[in-house]
């Protein structure tokens, strides 16, 4: 076995031993779902690149912190939850509320239309943030 891996795997099992878990980073994505239904009737792959854009700045934005570095280095294990917004009202609000609680995010305004459409969380731990996000459901 690798050195570097068997010192993971024994790090991993020591702090199960001990009731800690490996920590799981978990990305939130909040994407407004008005825009998939009319009036606006956005196509889905039009959609979608909201939320990839919004993740792509979070974690750009974010890259220097621990935990997005943490999140990077395992790419087969990313975990992200895609939530929806019922509107730009929602997710606004949403926005503020996260401002204020100092939960690193990036609100994404499309151009030129300067219409927010999604807000993505840098990775978290789900128990850091989750109470922020309990209103909405999974994206449909």
């Amino acid at each position: 076995m690798h050195r570097g891996v068997g010192l993971a795997f024994q790090l991993n099992r020591k702090m199960a031993a001990s009731g800690g878990e490996p920590q799981i980073l978990v990305q939130y994505l909040v994407l407004r779902k008005d825009l998939s239904q009319a009036p606006f009737s956005w196509p889905a792959g039009a959609v979608v690149a909201q939320a990839c854009h919004a993740a792509t700045a979070a974690l750009h934005l974010h890259r220097d912190h621990p935990h997005t570095t943490a999140y990077l280095r395992e790419l087969e294990r990313m975990r992200k939850v895609v939530l929806e917004a019922p509107d730009e009202t929602t997710l606004k609000l949403l926005a503020e509320t996260l401002q204020q609680k100092n939960i690193d995010h990036k609100l994404w305004m499309e151009q030129p239309e300067n219409i927010p459409t999604c807000i993505a969380l840098r990775p978290y731990p789900k128990e850091e943030v989750s109470q922020y996000l309990k209103k909405f459901r999974l994206f449909k």
